[in-house]
């Protein structure tokens, strides 16, 4: 093949010589515009499992990588005077210039030709002369490949929050550090690490508003620098903070990331007849932020991945169908990870109220790929002692002791003289009012469509009453309706008549008279979402015609349907409103004459009071509709009126859809502004969910997807939230509740498939800081001798393999 590579940063110059090494006959040419020993920026950093990857693609190019990178394990966190370190991180910082010539090096040593000096323009006439069979756009963050065939590609540019300008300094960094300073405008953000022998890169990063506040967008090149020595000057030790950018202008040195995502990664263009692929290769495909380190990461994989992809089809066509299916994968995923890490960045605001120690905790964890268990095994110390901070003196080995304070040292201390280990995370206590669970978990609503005429049946007390014996701090009662045409199906639960509510007080007394957990209920009113089929049939679509249960009339905000074989709704009159807002409260009055420990008003997932809060379904034009304000006002008066009637020493909370993900809809800034509304009405806790207000909506999945929303609302409102969604492991709750990113964590699918789900997580850890009932005490001793037998036999196979090493 005759393949051309336009752009020799380490994208274009990888691919060229492991192409080469692929097959010598290869005619390789890497064309870039700047000179051979050229280049901006300061270093780059690489995990550990990235030099992995190099040295399986080429060992000889790796060890001479290995050979130049400065290491260091250690990352260490400057926060409000104080300072945090953790250990066990594993990463490498090699000058971009260094990198880079020991790549151009190579590539001259395996014969690919490499001309510099020469700013392409033209990317056909430069495939026309050398005859190009595949040509290699990685031109960069810029590229001028991907805006010609933007139709093909469809890039999506997005410009983040924060400006920042990238540095050097002689002060070389023992560790990579963050240092956080704060001026009266707000927060500036250092990140520095070592590249060689004597320089480190200096990051400086600060919201665009706090960047204009102090002046710098006015400010020149010499001024803006000697503003940053002069905030960071307690760790540069005298060193000046130097620039390579000398080809920019005054304050254009500081630019906002440009989060680059493409649709599709390769396009064919006929160049004199022949039909000649170009594919996208690093930054020119997409970015991640710098805060990850990835972009040099994803462009030398992008590079490992097309050649293998070329190994293993001798079709061309084939080969960059594969790279593109793979890379766009494994890039989003990293991109994901990229967007937490920026966000969390651009708002360090949002958690200078924490302590440092929670603070680096949230930091570590903030792009929630490293999670609770993948600390430990970085620094097992470190994060023992960080749980003993945060559980304040709780033990494995007992109660904490009398006015046990919150600090890493008396607890760990604790611990220590009880023989124990701290709580994890997820088994520490929470207390909301005069309310107090035991842990962290909560049994999530789960609908269960068993009920008949809204009373609930021995299957929801065995149900109900399983979970509670299982664990579970809380569990929560399926969403049930203060009357007969507000239930979602005729199978669900209700709240409108003393046979319901008797029934209800059976479940609950098996609850408190059994278990330690407290019981839930959840009220809400399906609105637009009713009168429809069960969960296992054909879930939100209406009732079949000649069925048992025949469809009533539902009602709404407006007359906007869910979907096009649903009802149209009638739009709520006031009178409507009056009546239903009463059946509300008459329905309180009943869960509190049942004795629930808590009260959640469902305000989500498009059912009726999430629909006067969604624009896309509240068209109103009186009172009711128009801003957020008015359309979160009768979900405020519902609420108001049951808190009233609530006990005020039991807890109120409101589950709301914290993003449509629809155009026009709700998004998380508006979330922001319905949980400050909820908090001043006298919500103690807001359920954070996101969603299934319309079928237009197009959720961006993952684990722990909707987490983000409550971590935002938790720390930028000030009220303790429960996180929700695709949280299935001991270990995303641990890191959620660790980092404060909620409170409790509510979990529905992982419940449904084992009742005992937190006891059976604790007994994994080992942990027995957690109630078993005493009719299964035994089974608990088998199964904690059987993990920790596995566990036992795990480590010695792994030592073995170790010694044969």
């Amino acid at each position: 093949m005759h393949i051309l590579c336009l752009g020799g940063g380490p994208a274009g110059l990888y691919f060229a010589l492991l192409m080469k090494l692929q097959n010598p006959a290869h005619q390789v040419t890497v064309v870039e515009r700047n000179r051979p020993f050229d280049t901006f920026g300061w270093g780059v950093v690489l995990s550990d499992q990235t030099l992995g990857n190099l040295r399986a693609a080429d060992p000889v190019s790796a060890q001479l990588i290995g050979d130049a990178f400065n290491h260091w394990d250690d990352v260490e966190v400057f926060f409000k005077g104080r300072s945090v370190r953790s250990g066990g991180h594993g990463f490498c910082g090699i000058g971009r210039k260094r990198l880079l010539n020991i790549l151009q090096e190579r590539c001259m040593a395996l014969g690919v030709e490499l001309v510099f000096e020469t700013d392409v323009t033209d990317d056909q006439a430069i495939a026309a002369q050398y005859q190009a069979d595949l040509v290699v756009a990685s031109d960069g963050l810029n590229s001028r490949i991907r805006n010609r065939y933007a139709e093909t590609f469809k890039p999506d540019v997005e410009l983040r929050a924060c400006r920042f300008v990238w540095l050097g300094t002689r002060k070389t960094f023992d560790a990579f550090t963050f240092a956080f300073e704060q001026t009266e405008h707000g927060w500036f953000a250092a990140h520095a690490y070592k590249f060689d022998d004597n320089t480190s890169t200096f990051i400086v990063e600060t919201p665009e508003a706090v960047w204009k506040a102090h002046g710098l967008d006015q400010m020149s090149q010499e001024d803006g620098i000697a503003f940053c020595e002069r905030l960071f000057a307690r760790y540069l030790d005298g060193n000046a903070l130097m620039n390579n950018a000398t080809h920019v202008r005054g304050s254009a040195i500081w630019i906002r990331f440009p989060r680059v995502v493409c649709e599709r990664w390769v396009h064919h263009e006929t160049v004199e007849g022949k039909r000649v692929p170009i594919a996208l290769m690093g930054d020119a495909a997409h970015t991640a932020h710098f805060s990850i380190g990835s972009g040099t990461k994803l462009a030398l994989e992008d590079a490992i991945e097309l050649s293998r992809c070329f190994a293993q089809h001798a079709n061309a066509d084939a080969a960059l169908q594969a790279y593109e299916a793979v890379r766009s994968v494994e890039v989003l995923k990293i991109q994901n990870a990229a967007r937490n890490s920026t966000e969390w960045f651009e708002n360090v605001n949002r958690y200078s109220g924490m302590e440092i120690e929670q603070f680096a905790y949230s930091l570590l964890t903030r792009s929630q790929r490293i999670s609770h268990e993948n600390l430990r095994l970085r620094d097992a110390k470190w994060l023992e002692g960080y749980e003993a901070w945060l559980a304040g003196g709780r033990t494995d080995a007992g109660p904490p002791q009398s006015g046990a304070a919150p600090s890493g040292g008396s607890a760990a201390g604790n611990a220590a003289k009880r023989g124990g280990h701290p709580v994890p995370p997820m088994l520490t206590p929470f207390k909301v009012r005069g309310t107090e669970l035991k842990n962290r978990i909560v049994c999530s609503p789960m609908a269960t469509y068993s009920a008949i005429d809204g009373v609930p049946q021995d299957f929801h007390l065995v149900h109900l009453g399983a979970r509670a014996l299982g664990g579970a701090a809380m569990v929560m009662v399926e969403m049930t309706s203060p009357n007969p045409e507000g239930r979602i199906t005729p199978a669900c639960t209700g709240l409108w008549n003393d046979e319901q509510t008797a029934a209800f007080k059976r479940i609950v007394d098996f609850v408190h008279g059994q278990s330690t957990a407290k019981i839930g209920m959840q009220l809400g009113h399906s609105g637009p979402k009713g009168s429809t089929q069960v969960g296992w049939e054909e879930m939100d679509e209406p009732l079949p015609d000649g069925g048992p249960h025949e469809n009533w009339p539902v009602m709404s905000a407006s007359a906007v349907p869910y979907g096009e074989r649903n009802q149209t709704p009638q739009a709520m009159t006031q009178t409507h409103m009056e009546a239903l807002k009463q059946q509300f409260v008459d329905a309180t009055r009943r869960a509190a004459a049942a004795g629930f420990d808590w009260l959640e008003l469902h305000c989500a997932h498009g059912y009726l009071l999430s629909a006067f809060i969604s624009p896309l379904t509240n068209v109103r034009s009186d009172g009711y509709g128009g801003s957020i304000e008015n359309r979160c006002r009768y979900p405020l008066e519902v609420f108001r009126a049951m808190r009233a009637v609530w006990p005020a020493h039991l807890p109120m909370s409101v589950r709301i859809s914290a993003h449509d993900w629809a155009p026009g809809g709700n998004t998380p800034d508006d979330a922001i502004v319905v949980a400050r509304l909820f908090k001043e009405a006298g919500c103690d806790v807001i359920d954070v969910s996101s969603g299934q207000t319309t079928r237009q909506a197009r959720p961006v999945y993952g684990r722990m997807y909707q987490t983000p929303f409550a971590d935002r609302i938790r720390n930028e409102v000030g009220i303790q939230t429960i996180a929700v969604g695709a949280i299935s492991e001991v270990d995303h709750v641990n890191s959620i509740i660790a980092a404060g990113r909620a409170d409790l964590c509510a979990l529905a699918r992982p419940h449904l498939a084992d009742p005992a789900w937190t006891l059976h997580e604790a007994a994994k850890l080992q942990s027995r800081a957690v109630d078993w009932p005493k009719q299964y005490l035994s089974g608990r001793d088998q199964l904690y001798r059987e993990i920790s037998k596995q566990k036992e036999l795990a480590a010695q196979a792994g030592r073995a393999q170790e010694a044969t090493k």
